[in-house]
């Protein structure tokens, strides 16, 4: 008995170790993201005729939606006219099948499992429920292949369900407000990577985006005229739904509260304090006095028409970054601390959140914040939204405190995007990493948001610092922790991006009409050059200590057309590296290529007539092509002179300091290069 044992253990632990390989295998040959829980190839193919159509079982909105959508993608991708075009509940012969059990109402952890059958004269797709099938549909648009004779939808059988219930993008509209058509191709782009919870952070320093028509000052005062009305929340709240997507509103208090005290300043700390709308970025002083009766009453009344709004269970105050220095300031708040026996600030702020707490459950909603709002005190049922970790001194981070001691709790440390960090930062970083949790804490991690905070970002680049990064962290929120191989993630990313396009987004085509704009409508193509080696200063020193941009600064500039992963830098480096450790023609020719293509890039950059905005940048690009012309030679001959060391040396060094708020992310391995064959070291 225990010899078949071992040999049913046995046999288990061979499969296991084929499937994980195997699936390594197609993953190097499809292009799907988020990477499925299991996927099995076979030797059909459905070829994309005009006869192609889509049966489904039950006249769902969402799944119907879904459907056109697909079939919109499909036509547009393949050039196919197709004869009818619509999803029908009639013809159960169609090319694809839907079915599924039951519609259900958007809730956190509802089942989002599927399957994918591609057969031979059909595909059939099975769910639990609505959800389901239109995550399939997005895996299914990724199957499109081609040869020279016909588009097809390649032969599979995929069965899938995410890792993690949460997965979400933060979009802040306060700092730079974003139309609703910025909103709605995002939540197309997140639908399309399988994301679930939109996170609207709707009030800061310097706005309160949110119609009130119980306080209407809100939006009068403290938004510049640009806010979002009832109907267009209803609105997107209602396009997101088809979509499976949760909306969770942010309302942040007690801090970051300029924009909501400029409306209404008896409800501040400071009393006669000038409040006014926030133009920088950073942490300010304004806040709530949380010893006044009427903020809760104000706030009361503001949730109860705000919760009707939002048909989620769940309702985001904020509750970060607040340092008090106006309750330290005020006797009358250091009098009631005392009375009430709160020690410090933090306990101060929880007796506020206790407080909202029980004003949301009124209105059927549970509370969610920023980590800073973990108290003993604080009610288990909050969900803590993790922002710090390790970096900030925290020890294991605040989510593996927040689960260990009984919290649902939210990942958002090393996903904020707006840090301008690798895609491959991000997506090493597992929402549990190494730690040793139980079952039950693990249970508590409900998954992982993206953040995209919008100090320097506009409706013209906000696209294109959200993706196509977000859609590799998509795929850490879903997929096994076990899909972590970079360079496939990168190869299949690479198609994910262009396919992106198809959504509305303009994060690759943006990138030229900024460039058009400042070369004042000239040929852009050695500046495109650039972009692919320049990227974006990283970690926030861009706009150093939050003073150098304010909310209408120009974002239009040489950064804001570089993004992160330049195309050609990550190459070059990758090809760089390995010359270095095995030197070989066929490297060495590659490596003049690029050396080459930025000697052009030059000469076309020279024929612009240079205004105020190109002035630096051409002072960079005549360095970067006095170096490159060096290292074509030094590459060719296998030799440099002392005078060329001695050049190199000063043109390197001036290459590393920042050009507009980039920096060249070719430099170092440049320098590698030159350590290793010139003998040439740093001064």
């Amino acid at each position: 008995m225990l010899r078949g044992v071992l040999r049913g253990l046995y046999i288990a632990l061979f499969l296991c170790f084929f499937h994980v390989n195997g699936q390594h295998k197609l993953s190097n040959k499809y292009n799907l993201m988020p990477w499925p829980e299991t996927i099995e190839e076979n030797n059909n193919k459905i070829k994309i005729t005009k006869d192609f159509s889509v049966f489904i079982t039950d006249n769902s909105t969402r799944v119907y939606n879904a459907s056109v959508n697909f079939i919109r993608r499909l036509s547009d991708r393949t050039g196919v006219f197709f004869d009818e075009g619509f999803p029908t509940l009639k013809n159960q012969s169609a090319t694809i099948r839907i079915r599924f059990e039951n519609e259900k109402k958007l809730k956190l952890g509802i089942d989002e499992s599927y399957k994918i059958e591609v057969k031979r004269s059909h595909v059939d797709i099975t769910a639990k429920n609505d959800i389901g099938a239109i995550r399939a549909l997005q895996s299914l648009i990724q199957l499109v292949n081609f040869d020279k004779e016909s588009f097809f939808l390649q032969g599979v059988t995929i069965e899938d369900k995410p890792r993690y219930a949460w997965r979400g993008l933060m979009i802040d509209v306060a700092r730079h407000f974003q139309p609703i058509a910025v909103i709605k191709r995002n939540l197309e782009a997140m639908a399309s990577l399988k994301m679930n919870v939109f996170h609207w952070h709707l009030s800061d320093d310097q706005g309160f985006r949110l119609e009130s028509k119980v306080f209407p000052k809100l939006h009068q005062l403290g938004s510049d005229n640009q806010y979002y009305t009832h109907e267009q929340v209803k609105d997107i709240v209602r396009y997101a739904d088809k979509l499976g997507i949760r909306v969770v509103p942010e309302i942040d208090v007690p801090g970051h509260a300029s924009a909501i005290l400029t409306a209404y300043p008896r409800l501040g700390s400071k009393k006669d304090y000038s409040y006014n709308i926030e133009r920088f970025a950073g942490v300010f002083d304004p806040t709530l006095d949380p010893t006044n009766p009427e903020v809760y009453t104000f706030l009361d009344t503001l949730f109860a028409e705000v919760t009707m709004l939002f048909p989620d269970e769940y309702f985001h105050i904020g509750g970060d970054e607040n340092e008090g220095k106006h309750w330290d300031a005020n006797k009358d708040i250091q009098q009631f601390m005392k009375k009430n026996k709160l020690e410090t600030n933090h306990d101060l702020q929880t007796y506020f959140n206790i407080k909202l707490e029980k004003i949301l459950n009124k209105y059927g909603k549970k509370l969610m914040g920023w980590d800073e709002i973990r108290t003993k005190n604080m009610p288990k049922t909050a969900i803590i939204h993790s922002w710090r970790g390790v970096n900030e001194g925290i020890p294991k981070g605040t989510l593996v405190e927040a689960v260990r001691n009984g919290y649902q709790s939210v990942l958002s440390n090393d996903y904020y995007i707006d840090r301008m960090q690798s895609v491959a930062h991000h997506y090493l970083f597992d929402p549990i990493g190494n730690e040793s949790l139980t079952k039950e804490e693990e249970k508590r991690v409900l998954g992982g948001e993206v953040t995209m905070w919008s100090e320097l970002v506009t409706p013209l680049t906000i696209d294109s610092r959200i993706w196509p990064r977000t859609a590799a962290i998509a795929e850490r929120f879903w997929s096994s922790k076990s899909v972590n191989d970079v360079k496939n993630m990168h190869k299949r990313l690479k198609v994910v991006n262009a396919q992106l396009e198809e959504l509305g987004l303009t994060h690759l085509k943006n990138r030229e009409a900024i460039l058009r704009n400042i070369t004042k409508n000239q040929n852009v193509q050695s500046l495109q050059v650039l972009t692919k080696i320049y990227e974006p200063l990283k970690i926030y020193t861009r706009n150093k200590g939050g003073t150098e941009y304010k909310s209408f600064s120009p974002f239009t500039l040489f950064a804001d057309a570089c993004s992160v992963d330049a195309e050609d830098g990550l190459e070059f480096n990758a090809l760089g590296k390995d010359y270095i450790k095995e030197p070989t023609t066929l490297k060495k020719e590659k490596l003049v290529s690029f050396f080459k293509k930025w000697v052009e890039g030059y000469h076309q950059f020279k024929n612009l007539p240079i205004n105020p905005i190109t002035k630096n940048i051409a002072n960079h690009y005549e360095v970067l092509y006095q170096l490159s012309d060096i290292c074509i030679n030094a590459l060719n001959n296998q030799k440099i002179t002392t005078k060329e060391v001695k050049e190199l040396k000063g043109y390197i060094n001036f290459l590393k300091k920042p050009l507009e708020d980039t920096e060249l992310v070719i430099i170092s391995t440049i320098e590698s290069l030159l350590n290793k064959y010139s003998k040439y070291s740093k001064a």
